[in-house]
């Protein structure tokens, strides 16, 4: 990566880690094996997997955790709350489950935490659509708080009947304004969630899982140059099954101008960071 370093910022902003409590980061482990074939390569706690993007030239990480299930919400945000307190330049999608008793007055209460950027919706693993009557609550209320919904929505690496485009189509047919997120460019739909992009613009995409051999972005360069200022590199750290490294050496080798690898990798993140999180991040 040497010969392409000088295209990076000093200091890049990681929008896609994931970082739980220890017990849950081994039992998500354990699922990638039995349900999908894969070995993680850096089975790293929350506290070490910071050191190492900090080692790596990674200044603000962004992270998210989800509740799978009704009843978790709570516990991960209050293992949020004390994550965001003791780290500096480390924000969050916090954890939403629309079954939890009282969901929308505690997510209420979690926005307000200042490192806090919005909330996370799983829906391959969660189980519900994107335009489930049950959300449409929290997605007024992320809105009213000008916050962000961080949505896996895509049908990559793998799919399920509750995650695709025509889902998120209807989203937008209803709130077109979203502040959204879209994991992993929304693959394996790369193109059709190119489209939403350029037709919604308060919509942002995240590289990661998607510039990796044998699951890559397929819309071409030019796409990627025009809509520069709307993607934010994202690592997926460390639920990796491929060197992290693999995927920023394929953004480099695509060419691109020195301008796109500033704007994904650090300044759109930080225009973000300083909309969503204006207290911790500077107005």
């Amino acid at each position: 990566m040497s010969e392409h370093a000088g295209r990076l910022p000093d200091s890049m902003i990681d929008f896609h880690v994931h970082l739980f409590p220890d017990r849950l980061f081994d039992a998500i482990w354990k699922r990638f094996v039995t349900d999908y074939g894969w070995e993680v390569i850096h089975r790293l706690y929350w506290r070490e997997a910071v050191d190492y993007l900090r080692a790596k030239g990674v200044g603000p990480i962004v992270y998210s955790n989800y509740a799978h299930k009704k009843g978790m919400a709570e516990a991960l945000n209050a293992f949020n709350r004390e994550l965001l307190d003791e780290s500096s330049g480390v924000y969050c999608f916090c954890a939403f489950h629309p079954e939890d008793d009282e969901c929308m007055a505690k997510v209420s209460r979690v926005l307000d935490h200042p490192k806090v950027m919005g909330v996370k919706l799983q829906l391959l693993v969660q189980r519900f659509y994107p335009h489930d009557e049950r959300l449409f609550p929290l997605y007024e209320l992320v809105m009213e708080k000008k916050k962000r919904i961080l949505f896996h929505v895509g049908t990559g690496p793998v799919g399920n009947p509750f995650v695709g485009a025509e889902h998120f189509e209807k989203v937008l047919g209803r709130y077109p304004e979203i502040p959204a997120n879209i994991a992993h460019m929304g693959g394996l739909e790369y193109g059709a969630f190119m489209d939403f992009l350029e037709s919604s613009e308060k919509l942002v995409m995240d590289t990661s899982f998607s510039f990796l051999p044998g699951i890559s972005y397929d819309q071409g360069t030019a796409r990627l140059e025009k809509n520069r200022d709307r993607i934010v590199y994202g690592s997926d750290f460390p639920n990796l099954i491929m060197p992290r490294r693999l995927e920023i050496e394929h953004l480099l080798e695509l060419g691109l101008s020195r301008d796109f690898y500033q704007k994904v990798f650090r300044e759109n993140g930080m225009r973000l960071l300083r909309e969503s999180c204006p207290q911790a991040a500077g107005a």
